[in-house]
């Protein structure tokens, strides 16, 4: 029996397609340092897990399809303290950022229409799209260049009567590129121009280096009905698991849109939500010590690339990913030969392939993203395996 056509597109991913050489090293006796998957290793503010064990209600209810209220005054709050000021209507709680990301695009767009977004880009992005109806087009941005966004005329040359809207990372997954205030006030620009929305995957905010401030799409002017915010609990607060995301957006009509797929899907669920209201009142503290600790492995992983021959990148400005151009030909390839036939004392690094990450074919194809997740001594370890891989493989 033949399965839909959707199913059929549907990529699968290309961070995991690796995983099952990982086990079978695994197997072997052979330590795996992961810097393949953005799982932080940051505990969680223990004001989540109190919560929950606060939690006497005799029957585990519905939630609204909207949200628990007090969860979404909990994101209200917290949005103010960015300067950033929404109503209660104007946020709906969901499955992650994934399901916020998914609902937007089914909202905007309809089958053949097309998303332009900034590449290398967070790969579930294809999947979202294709599970929308919707298609990623990429916008090429380079590794010599930061991964900043390309002129204003060249984003414009890419827009088509079925192009629905622009969606960035910021900071950037996989580059971890910050963009600036003068790039977001363009593409504002460009979605009054041509009458499109502005997608903002706004999840790794907190994640900021070297003193450079976060901007967000809310904080430009006159834009405000065309703004889509995606956001989620997993990576602020090391809550990858609880599942638990926002779409927020002042364009009324949008909204209760979006509101139709929530109560299709009844509800996002109820305990976890009852955690993630907590977080609010997470010390300053809790993300000064987080931030200071990514940005140390920032600087292990950034100086170690830039001290292997031949290796292209810019030092990363937020989030926890960079992603490196490498002296071999296919990344893919050695991501896998480092699993399958290289170890340092028994123990290997594992990588994402790049290529992945971009709708261009051929794009990425000698690069990779690494995630510096690790704590720092595994990180230093892991680094050198990966340039003592590089010299190997291209010995063979």
């Amino acid at each position: 029996m033949n399965l839909s056509k959707r199913a059929d597109l549907m990529p699968a991913s290309p961070i995991r397609k690796l995983v099952p050489f990982a086990q079978e090293a695994k197997k072997r006796g052979v330590k795996v340092y992961h810097l393949n998957i953005g799982q932080p290793d940051i505990k969680t503010p223990e004001l989540f897990f109190q919560a929950i064990k606060n939690f006497d209600a005799p029957v585990l209810e519905y939630a609204l399809s909207q949200g628990n209220l007090d969860l979404i005054d909990s994101f209200r709050k917290y949005y103010k303290k960015w300067n950033i000021d929404f109503a209660q209507d104007e946020i709906i709680i969901t499955n992650g950022g994934s399901e916020a990301i998914i609902m937007s695009m089914m909202a905007i767009g309809d089958p053949g229409d097309e998303v332009l977004v900034p590449e290398p880009f967070y790969a579930n992005y294809n999947g979202f799209a294709c599970e929308a109806g919707m298609e990623v087009k990429p916008i090429t941005t380079k590794a010599e260049e930061g991964f900043h966004l390309p002129s204003k005329a060249y984003i414009k040359s890419l827009i088509k009567p079925n192009t629905r809207a622009i969606m960035i990372s910021n900071p950037g997954n996989p580059t971890g590129a910050v963009y600036t205030k003068e790039e977001l006030v363009m593409l504002g620009e460009i979605a009054l121009e041509h009458d499109i929305f502005l997608i903002g995957d706004e999840v790794y905010r907190e994640f900021i280096y070297d003193g450079l401030k976060f901007t967000s799409l809310m904080d430009i002017a006159g834009i405000e009905d065309r703004v889509i915010i995606c956001d989620s609990i997993s990576k602020r607060y090391s809550a990858c698991g609880a599942r638990i995301g926002c779409v927020c957006s002042k364009n009324k009509n949008f909204m209760k849109t979006i509101m139709k797929f929530a109560q299709a899907r009844l509800c996002a669920p109820t305990i976890e939500m009852i955690g993630a209201t907590a977080l609010v009142d997470t010390a300053k503290e809790y993300f000064a010590e987080v931030n200071l600790e990514y940005q140390k492995r920032r600087n292990i992983v950034y100086d170690a690339l830039k001290n292997i021959p031949g290796v292209v990148c810019e030092k990363p400005m937020g989030a926890f990913y960079v992603v490196a151009k490498l002296p071999i030909d296919n990344a893919e390839d050695f991501a896998k030969w480092m699993l399958t036939d290289f170890n340092v004392n028994n123990a290997t690094t594992m990588v994402a392939p790049a290529e992945g990450f971009y709708a261009t074919p051929g794009l990425g194809k000698d690069e990779v993203r690494l995630a510096y997740i690790l704590k720092e001594e595994d990180l230093k370890v892991a680094m050198d395996i990966l340039a003592k891989g590089i010299e190997a493989y291209n010995k063979r």
